[in-house]
């Protein structure tokens, strides 16, 4: 029994609780539609974004792969320009964030509310990598040099393998010098 006198499995409150249960699931209803709405107003700027840079996407060379140029749905539609570099709509839903992922964390290349700047941005993106791609390919890109060159002939990968044992030997006998210089102390006396 409760304290205002009333069974809780009583007919009158089991109807309320359901009425509050349907209430509550309205209200999920509703705001899940608001959610909804707003994915979807998301994906319609970023589709009117792809439209204003269908030009340049048409210009790119079909036999590069290294561009996406899709629209990815989810909780945050996005505008992919490559595998590292998107456009999604801000918090707002107003800005586009031009975003690039890198080895360092997310850089952020353009925010604006303006459609155009973001369009320009994300055309120097493109012709930017092109770029990259074209100096790597005609060998411009010069890799760089390894820190440890490799031995050439035989007799040099024999020294360089006696040496690597030499300081393997000098380092095992400094490291059983050392401990036995720290248990001499606990070390039995030697037996007469």
């Amino acid at each position: 029994m409760s304290e205002s006198g009333q069974n809780p499995k009583h007919p009158e409150s089991l109807g309320r609780l359901a009425e509050a249960v349907r209430e509550m699931k309205t209200a999920l209803a509703d705001r899940d539609d608001v959610v909804v709405e707003l994915r979807e107003a998301s994906k319609m700027r970023l589709e009117l974004l792809a439209q204003e840079l269908s030009p340049v996407f048409e210009d790119v060379p079909k036999d590069s792969e290294q561009f996406d140029f899709a629209i990815s749905s989810g909780l945050q539609p996005r505008l992919w320009i490559d595998a590292t570099a998107h456009v999604a709509m801000g918090r707002d839903r107003r800005i586009y964030r031009f975003v690039r992922d890198t080895r360092l964390g997310r850089v952020v290349l353009a925010e604006t509310a303006d459609m155009k700047t973001v369009a320009e941005q994300v055309t120097r993106y493109i012709a930017e990598r092109m770029l990259e791609r074209e100096r790597a390919i005609e060998g411009d890109h010069h890799p760089a040099a390894l820190p440890f060159a490799r031995p050439s002939s035989a007799v040099e990968k024999w020294a360089s393998f006696f040496w690597a044992l030499t300081f393997i030997i000098i380092g095992a006998a400094a490291g059983v010098t050392a401990v036995l210089t720290w248990l001499w102390d606990k070390l039995p006396p030697p037996m007469p």
